[in-house]
């Protein structure tokens, strides 16, 4: 079994969540179920999917786990892209976010990209 919190891409992951969790805290209420909600969902499901592949025994469920974190970090990217063009953001907390949003598909994408290689 592999160990996820020895990947720098849980290391991201788990840090765009954080953050996620911090930047969302102050988006307006009645976003609460509405761009909040869907953009914690996506966060906390980067960091999940590869926990939930680590876990699995065979190297096609792992890349499986790991290509639907990717998708979610993409899915991530235009959320927070979303909420800082609505004004939910202001443009220091856009670019912290922004930076970790971009660097975690690209670590994903390499991990993937090795294990098929």
């Amino acid at each position: 079994m592999r160990d996820h919190t020895k990947l720098r891409a849980f290391e991201l992951a788990d840090t765009l969540a954080m953050e996620v969790y911090q930047r969302t805290m102050v988006f307006p209420k009645e976003e609460r179920f509405g761009l909040t909600a869907q953009i914690r969902r996506a966060a906390v499901s980067v960091a999940s999917n590869i926990v939930e592949g680590c876990a699995r025994h065979s190297e096609a469920d792992y890349l499986h786990f790991l290509n639907m974190a990717y998708g979610s970090a993409r899915e991530l990217q235009y959320q927070v892209s979303l909420a800082y063009r609505l004004g939910y953001m202001n443009d220091e907390s856009y670019r912290s976010l922004g930076q970790v949003c971009k660097e975690t598909p690209k670590v994903l994408n390499g991990l993937i990209r090795s294990l098929r290689g």
